[in-house]
């Protein structure tokens, strides 16, 4: 069982990653309001291509051993501060608890630190999204900061955990 990464490729990808979002609540969880719900085509493909232009953000897509779409993420590369951010995480929900998750930060943490040489990969999770904190947790992840009632969602209130990772050596 092996885990690959590659561009996003949005007339490829957008309509299986669409279906990895079932709800307004995970919708939420993944990515805190930044695209509406539920994702439409060309809406999602404008928001990636601001971000691109903002904030240098890269999606990208992992895919199984048959190239079969089971994970997306965007990652950014900040040169002055020799650091990455990792967002909008999200793994096919019918593929969770099969180590893929796991698999995929190891490969984003692989890229960044070899091909992109930064120092240190940061997130931003919800402090409710525990199998998410978990993950990066084991991944040796860190966390640096704590923000409680960061978000609303309808009538909860969830709390914002900035984590590192550092190379080794840092």
């Amino acid at each position: 069982m092996r885990l690959r990464l590659r561009p996003y490729l949005h007339s490829i990808d957008f309509d299986i990653i669409k279906n990895w979002i079932t709800d307004e609540r995970t919708h939420a969880l993944w990515c805190a309001g930044r695209f509406p719900y539920p994702l439409e085509y060309d809406s999602f493909r404008q928001s990636l291509d601001d971000m691109a232009m903002r904030n240098g953000d890269a999606p990208f897509t992992a895919t199984d051993d048959d190239g079969k779409p089971i994970g997306f993420f965007c990652l950014s590369v900040d040169c002055a501060s020799e650091e990455a951010m990792l967002k909008f995480v999200v793994i096919d929900s019918n593929r969770r608890g099969e180590r893929y998750g796991r698999m995929m930060i190891t490969q984003i943490l692989r890229y960044a630190f070899l091909l992109s040489e930064v120092k240190a990969v940061i997130l931003n999770v919800f402090s409710v999204n525990e199998a998410a904190r978990h993950c990066y947790l084991r991944a040796g992840f860190q966390v640096r900061s704590e923000t409680p009632d960061a978000f609303q969602f309808k009538d909860e209130s969830w709390g914002r955990c900035n984590m590192i990772k550092t190379r080794r050596g840092e």
